[in-house]
């Protein structure tokens, strides 16, 4: 039964979401004709704060929130790989995207794909790239709404059967909306109310579950106690020999992933300059240091004997929170959860739609598209993408979800080679970056798929003695790739083939340079 206070609590800070999300249009005082970099860039001119909250709010998603403490909950140390891998995202952030930045706001790129097409002079691979970005974006905007199931039905706040359905769709549906006609800007002001009611819940739990459970030593040694148990399932809070190569590379594979989302680079594109992309990379760790409190969360669920469903490990921090917590304060941290999903969801749909539109559309089948006649055909697929991830989440297993977002990690890491290194070198050739691609792509899904859809794969060889060593997918997918390329651009150069026109211009090394009479850098 929901408890009055508890939903109260909840829909009052959904109910500032959606406030917040009307006022979206005072961040655009312009009267710029309508193009994609103003509705999904807005016009690239969020200050530091602005990217910082909208970066930071993007990256570290509902879902991952969730994922986390439960993966802790069920596995123990290994679960907490995804700290050093939001660390090493941020030096990479800060090397990548205001470079990124720089060259997109010269040449008017608002996707990876445009700089990949600018770059190489290669319409295949600009469209693979496109497409890659896509598949691996839609499954990851479907566990939004997943991570906000599993939470609200642990805290007791989902109506059962079609009611509780209705109403995350009700709520969704309010999102799209405000997306719709502001684009970018929505989730931006949403995110703002995103980092206080995360930032302020968090804090809170972990301070009252600390002084519950009698401290950080003590919550760690009953959790240490209750994993070495009967029923642990081999999982422990310190990491085995045999775990770290996996660890290790799962650590690094998923950083070298993330920035290549489209939802991140949007995300960026829309910072005012390179400058406050570096200061927001430096600030970055702020969100890391967040989701390490909701790491030990989870070890604070397995200390306090919290039990949750089968399968369901994820719920066990909201079964926490609605244990220890009083009611009004329970549903303010699930709102603020929710509100998570929301600003994350926003932005991959409208960097999926841009995608599409920038990509596919415009350039395979209406090339004289008017920026006018792009956004409108953007917002439409934007409002098509959330429908879908709502269709796909309501219609499909869980499971599915997840196999495919664990699918999408280790397909958008097989851009990495055409877009990072890209953006320093254009040795290797657009045909060679093709060929790697394509067993990159080939090569990870076979591995992940042969290991029952798990991230990490053994790296056994016939006659090897021992346990061998075991290595995340994606990573040695993007290994297979990168020789594939090399070797491809050394044959390709050694016949003769010819390479595409580059347009962009990039010296080959990296440099900052100022703008004369700005103050603002360039890179």
């Amino acid at each position: 039964m929901i408890e009055g206070p508890m939903a109260a609590a909840f829909l009052a800070v959904i109910g500032g979401a959606s406030l917040l999300a009307v006022t979206a249009r005072r961040l655009h005082t312009s009267d710029d004709l309508p193009s994609l970099e103003v509705w999904a860039l807005a016009d690239r001119s969020l200050g530091t704060l602005w990217t910082w909250l909208l970066l930071g709010g993007t990256i570290f998603t509902a879902y991952t929130f969730a994922a986390v403490p439960g993966l802790v909950y069920g596995n123990g140390a290994p679960a907490f790989f995804a700290l050093p891998y939001t660390v090493i995202v941020c030096p990479l952030a800060f090397i990548l995207l205001p470079r990124m930045w720089s060259v997109a706001r010269d040449h008017g790129y608002v996707t990876a794909a445009d700089f990949v097409r600018g770059r190489y002079g290669s319409a295949p691979l600009a469209l693979v790239v496109a497409l890659t970005g896509i598949l691996a974006t839609m499954p990851y905007l479907a566990l939004q709404l997943l991570g906000i199931r599993a939470v609200l039905t642990a805290g007791g706040l989902y109506p059962s059967a079609v009611t509780g359905d209705l109403a995350m769709a009700a709520v969704f549906a309010g999102l799209a909306v405000a997306t719709y006609r502001h684009g970018l800007r929505a989730p931006t002001v949403i995110s703002a109310l995103k980092g206080v009611a995360v930032f302020g819940s968090v804090l809170a739990v972990s301070w009252l579950v600390l002084a519950r459970l009698g401290g950080p030593g003590a919550v760690f040694d009953q959790a240490a106690h209750r994993l070495t148990g009967p029923d642990s399932g081999g999982a422990a809070l310190v990491l085995t020999p045999d775990q770290q190569p996996a660890f290790a590379t799962l650590a690094l594979g998923s950083a070298l992933a993330l920035l290549m989302y489209p939802h991140v680079l949007t995300a960026a594109f829309a910072a005012s300059g390179p400058r406050v992309l570096r200061l927001v990379a430096v600030a970055l760790p702020a969100w890391t240091a967040l989701l390490a409190l909701f790491g030990l969360l989870g070890i604070a669920a397995l200390a306090s004997g919290v039990e949750a469903p089968e399968g369901g490990a994820e719920a066990a921090v909201p079964i926490l929170v609605n244990r220890l917590m009083p009611a009004p304060l329970a549903g303010v941290v699930f709102g603020a959860i929710t509100v998570g999903a929301l600003v994350p969801a926003a932005v991959m749909s409208i960097a999926a739609a841009t995608s599409f539109v920038r990509n596919v559309y415009a350039e395979y089948f209406h090339p004289t598209a008017t920026p006018k006649r792009q956004v409108r055909i953007a917002k439409t697929v934007s409002l098509t993408a959330k429908a879908g991830a709502v269709a796909f989440v309501f219609g499909l297993r869980d499971q599915d979800a997840i196999n495919l977002q664990l699918l999408g990690g280790v397909w958008i890491i097989q851009i990495f080679p055409a877009v990072a290194i890209g953006l320093f070198t254009r040795r290797l050739h657009h045909r060679a970056l093709l060929a790697g691609w394509a067993a990159g792509m080939v090569w990870g899904t076979v591995m992940v798929v042969r290991e029952g859809f798990s991230p990490v794969v053994s790296l056994g060889l016939p006659g090897m003695s021992g346990h061998p060593p075991e290595i995340y997918a994606g990573l040695a997918a993007l290994i297979i790739n990168l020789v594939i390329a090399l070797t491809g651009t050394a044959v390709l150069d050694w016949i003769g083939t010819p390479r595409g026109t580059d347009s962009t211009a990039l010296s080959p090394c990296l440099k900052v340079r100022h703008r004369p009479g700005t103050g603002a850098s360039n890179s």
